[in-house]
């Protein structure tokens, strides 16, 4: 496979997951992409779209391939032998997100046809071994059509010349965002639900971020973080990281970690290529 290294991203994962969106998402931001090519071909259209000049393309790659995915590591190996770097993204959801993903689209399963949570399950097993080769996984129960397509771009849009950051806000009661390099935990804060003219409100309103912010540990958090961050993300960006994603939680992601979140970005901004993301600010309002 003579010629320029290509930026090659296999995206995988589980069916009813988004990795159509996330394929479409990818070709906006100008990779040229295919969906389910035999892994016995990938070989040959890295070699074409060398020929091309193409320097990104994507592939998905998934559990419709059969027999074709027992060959799956040769195929990385023999890739980087080559010369390229080839990505993994495994894109996953929980089994009653997907149940109801199939149940609303009426989309049989490809593996068990009618036997929807048999089918889930045993495509769980098959992709394991894709699962470990990951690079980046993406937990997709609870985000839109659109919140996929940012956070894919947010990921591998940019210039792999340039780190991109993301701070993720999140509540530990909804579980760990599988996506997050460095998780961090705010719950040491006061919590603005307890305060009733503050427990219906969010991290997003003044009133909220000032009584997170002006605590003393608050501001002594912010300064330690942002000089970790100073350190690390030159040395990360150094050894060849792209993105990264920081995720910071309190119980239930509307307070705490949301102001915390908009804070830091404010202070990185003028460094570092900064996205925000709030993954719990809808839910319901309820936190203990």
């Amino acid at each position: 496979m003579p010629g320029e290294a290509l930026r090659l991203l296999l995206v995988t994962g589980m069916s009813g997951a988004g990795k159509s969106t996330a394929l479409r998402a990818l070709e906006d931001v100008g990779y040229y992409c295919v969906d389910n090519l035999p892994l016995p071909l990938v070989a040959q259209f890295v070699e074409l779209l060398q020929q091309t000049g193409r320097t990104r393309a994507a592939l998905v790659i998934d559990v419709r391939e059969g027999e074709f995915l027992l060959g799956f590591r040769d195929t990385l190996a023999l890739l980087r032998r080559a010369g390229h770097s080839p990505e993994v993204l495994f894109l996953d959801a929980a089994d009653d997100v997907l149940l109801r993903r199939f149940s609303e689209t009426r989309r049989r399963h490809p593996l068990i046809g009618d036997d929807l949570r048999g089918g889930i399950e045993h495509e769980r097993q098959v992709l394991l071994p894709l699962r470990e080769e990951a690079q980046a996984v993406v937990d997709t129960s609870h985000l839109t059509v659109h919140q996929l397509k940012g956070v894919i771009q947010e990921r591998y849009g940019r210039s792999p010349e340039s780190l991109a950051l993301t701070l993720l806000s999140f509540g530990f009661k909804h579980g760990l965002p599988a996506e997050a390099d460095i998780v961090l935990d705010v719950r040491f804060l006061p919590n603005p639900y307890f305060v009733e003219h503050l427990s219906a409100a969010s991290g997003l309103e003044e009133p909220v971020a000032r009584y997170v912010l002006e605590h003393p540990e608050a501001a002594v958090f912010l300064e330690k973080i942002s000089d970790f961050l100073d350190f690390y993300l030159p040395r990360a960006q150094r050894e060849g990281k792209a993105y990264l994603t920081l995720a910071i939680g309190c119980t239930g992601g509307r307070h705490r970690s949301v102001a915390v979140v908009v804070e830091l970005a404010h202070r990185l901004e003028s460094t570092y290529q900064v996205t925000v993301r709030h993954r719990d600010l809808e839910r319901g309002k309820v936190f203990i």
